[in-house]
């Protein structure tokens, strides 16, 4: 009864225009115009109205929730779009029955309904999924996960179905024909290349735990040496510590080569590995007179008294003649000074004695004998961590001279006197 009268009133105007003597052709255009100028109009209105309604419903429900997932469903556009679907369902059953006299005109709109139908059902796809990253993100062991690659990989795939399904909706043409996947396949790898190599990387990253949000990474390629702030299926951002940023592909960190400091910053301590460069020449034998005035030195006092005791024991026993400084054991200013530099790392309190400490020397250069300090400092952060091992080179280069021994360094024009 209904659709008889919708139908009587849709062709009352057409009548009224043939009434007046106008031609059939242009009273049927004229008709369907307005009808769908008041039909839509009259949709229209009912969009708005469906709209505010279900999102001051949902913010309502959402006042009285824990949860804060409805929350991001609100900030996603999520009730706006469900919103749109009591208009679209009215559309889709009065077209017919409106345009019952224009097949072309009805298949048309019908046409356009369905597409919209699609493109809507991605746009809610693509809300719930947005809210779903942003909720996971509240969760500690989410926040360094690359959540933007998946979301992404995700919407890619509702898109391209919603792509086949307009196609199909539009042109009529079977999307599961093996000839229209194979061609879609092929053109999906040319374009998405990229995509897809990042999209295996993300999958490569996240199993083997190379790199997290919130790493330090350094990759001297691109020109990175900085935390990891985002990772998603084309690229990763880093912030530098100049502030800048650097883009990485996402599938290079599976492809060449990087420096993560993930295992210095959950580690005891970050390593200080420097050597100073003693003269050659500045290297002796320590006379007793030298030896009782490097007992001055507190730290080294017992290793000293030790080794005198044990040297002098040994000289003795085996009748060494001593008018030679080189015969029988002896000590070494460069030796002392090593077990001084030992002593002082091991009573330094910015100095993790619970990992690994070594003073050593290096195969000599044209530069002198390399003595390296290797050790961890407790604390891990940049500008701390140089100031330590600033500290502790101030102090071993300040010290060199009471060991009578000379930092070397390239001879500069202060370094010669000219005779007159």
């Amino acid at each position: 009864m209904l659709n008889k009268k919708i139908i009587e009133y849709s062709d009352w105007l057409q009548h009224y225009f043939l009434d007046k003597g106008m031609n059939a052709e242009l009273a049927i255009i004229l008709n369907i115009l307005v009808i769908g100028i008041l039909f839509f109009g009259f949709i229209y209105l009912i969009d708005i109205l469906n709209k505010k309604i279900i999102i001051q419903l949902f913010k309502a429900f959402s006042n009285k929730t824990k949860s804060t997932f409805d929350d991001y469903l609100i900030l996603s556009n999520f009730p706006k779009h469900i919103a749109h679907g009591l208009p679209l369902l009215i559309s889709w059953y009065f077209v017919p029955i409106l345009f019952k006299e224009y097949p072309i005109a009805s298949k048309f709109l019908l046409k356009i309904i369905d597409v919209y139908i699609i493109l809507l059902c991605v746009f809610i796809f693509r809300s719930i999924l947005k809210s779903i990253r942003s909720y996971l993100d509240e969760f500690e062991k989410y926040k360094d996960k690359p959540l933007d690659s998946y979301l992404q990989v995700l919407m890619m795939f509702i898109w391209g179905i919603g792509i086949f399904f307009i196609v199909n909706t539009l042109t009529g043409y079977s999307t599961i024909s093996v000839a229209s996947m194979s061609a879609a396949s092929a053109v999906i790898l040319l374009i998405f290349k990229d995509t897809i190599l990042g999209f295996v990387a993300s999958i490569q990253i996240t199993i083997n735990d190379m790199v997290k949000i919130g790493d330090w990474i350094t990759f001297s390629k691109y020109g990175a040496d900085g935390t990891v702030i985002e990772i998603n299926l084309a690229t990763v951002r880093v912030q530098n510590f100049d502030k800048t940023f650097t883009t990485i592909p996402t599938y290079s960190l599976t492809s060449d080569s990087f420096q993560n400091w993930r295992g210095m910053q959950e580690s005891g301590g970050r390593r200080i590995k420097r050597a100073l460069f003693i003269k050659q020449n500045s290297v002796k034998f320590l006379s007793k007179e030298s030896i009782k005035q490097l007992k001055n030195i507190s730290i080294i006092k017992p290793y000293l008294e030790h080794r005198v005791k044990d040297n002098n024991s040994f000289n003795e026993k085996n009748s060494i003649d001593k008018t030679l400084l080189i015969n029988g054991k002896n000590q070494t200013n460069l030796g002392v000074f090593r077990k001084y530099i030992d002593a002082y790392l091991k009573g330094n309190p910015a100095v993790n004695k619970d990992m690994f400490l070594m003073v050593r020397h290096l195969a000599p250069t044209d530069r002198g004998i390399p003595i390296e300090v290797y050790c961890f400092s407790k604390d891990k952060e940049w500008v701390n961590y140089e100031h330590i091992q600033a500290d502790i080179f101030d102090h071993l280069v300040a010290s060199a001279p009471y060991f009578d021994l000379e930092i070397f360094e390239f001879p500069s024009t202060n370094s010669f006197t000219i005779s007159k």
